[in-house]
């Protein structure tokens, strides 16, 4: 779990981990943790975020406030949902996107991370998105490109995963309302390998948030998550009880050292979400999942597909939540009264 030790024991964070973030006037330049920032950032990228819906149910999806903008997405790792909901965002802010396949690229020659920033800074990129397997990859990139340049963060190593934590807020702030203080919230699964869960910790603490709790097996837990402010259980049943908000992770099993599960099929006995342990969960429960879902692993079918199911509503905000992320990160902060004007040119 990432900590305050975390700028000793990897390089790539380096000592400016959070202020790297904001600009002199306090205002974000680049997007890489929701740690460090304080709950008005938060609220803004919701605020702005919130607007940003109406402009995804127009028939004219677009609003031109980084017109003449190059937006470079960067993804060593694989991606669906996160890829393409960027990709999406950049287009309907009118950005010019360029899509980088990493495997028929330099990088696939030997070319290292920086040289091939540089070379893209050179085409006079003013973002570039980034997924990397290693952690700190974005805060590294953040530190060595040209001033004019922002960086987000588009999920590294098991570090962090923050538009994913702000999709998943500005979700639950639909469904709960914009107090958090009364919400009891479930986050159930692989805590040890999930940047999302460390993200979404990070942002519910922010934000007020009344009870966190993880539940998972003792093996699928940092030691030292207590110190975050959640509370542990390791039965899933007493750690849904009357939760407001459940939210299942994904097998990280890419990640796996070991043999730290049985079986799926034992994993999925005692920790899957199921028709009859939803139940243990307040009746108007919201279950929530950041995908690719393992569907009999993690969740029963017929609850992801289930009226308590916002899933596809989180792949919905992920657009919103990285275009408020973008027009605030590029200096275009006007965005929410752009979106609010119906100009969509």
């Amino acid at each position: 779990m990432v900590n305050k030790n975390a700028r000793a024991t990897n390089p790539l964070l380096g000592q400016d981990h959070w202020n790297i973030q904001l600009d002199e006037n306090g205002r974000l330049k680049h997007f890489l943790t929701i740690e460090g920032l304080g709950s008005e950032i938060l609220t803004e990228i919701l605020d702005t975020a919130e607007n940003f819906t109406s402009v995804n149910n127009r028939t004219v999806k677009k609003v031109p406030l980084l017109r003449g903008k190059t937006i470079t997405n960067l993804f060593f790792e694989a991606s669906t949902r996160t890829r393409t909901t960027f990709e999406l965002a950049a287009k309907r802010l009118s950005a010019d996107v360029l899509n980088i396949n990493i495997s028929t690229s330099a990088t696939s020659k030997g070319e290292s991370l920086l040289d091939t920033l540089y070379n893209l800074q050179a085409m006079q990129t003013d973002m570039f998105v980034i997924r990397h397997q290693d952690s700190g990859a974005a805060h590294f990139a953040a530190r060595h490109v040209a001033p004019y340049i922002s960086v987000l963060n588009a999920g590294d190593g098991r570090h962090a995963h923050p538009t994913q934590a702000m999709l998943d807020m500005l979700t639950i702030r639909q469904k709960k309302g914009h107090d958090f203080s009364g919400l009891r919230v479930a986050i159930v699964g692989d805590i040890l390998h999930s940047r999302v869960a460390r993200s979404q910790i990070h942002a519910l603490n922010t934000l007020n948030t009344g009870e966190i709790r993880v539940v998972a097996p003792r093996t699928l837990l940092p030691a030292d998550i207590e110190k975050l402010g959640v509370k542990v259980h390791y039965n899933l049943q007493q750690g849904i009880q009357d939760a407001d908000v459940v939210i299942m992770l994904r097998l990280q099993k890419e990640r796996m050292q070991g043999a730290m599960l049985p079986s799926e099929l034992e994993y999925y006995q005692q920790y899957g979400l199921t028709s009859e342990t939803i139940k243990y969960a307040k009746p108007d429960a919201i279950v929530m999942h950041p995908g690719p879902i393992n569907r009999g692993v993690e969740i029963e079918s017929c609850v992801a597909d289930g009226p308590q199911s916002v899933i596809l509503e989180q792949v919905s905000n992920g657009i919103a939540v990285r275009m408020a992320v973008m027009s605030m990160t590029l200096g275009a902060n006007a965005g929410a009264g752009t979106a609010q004007t119906g100009d969509d040119k």
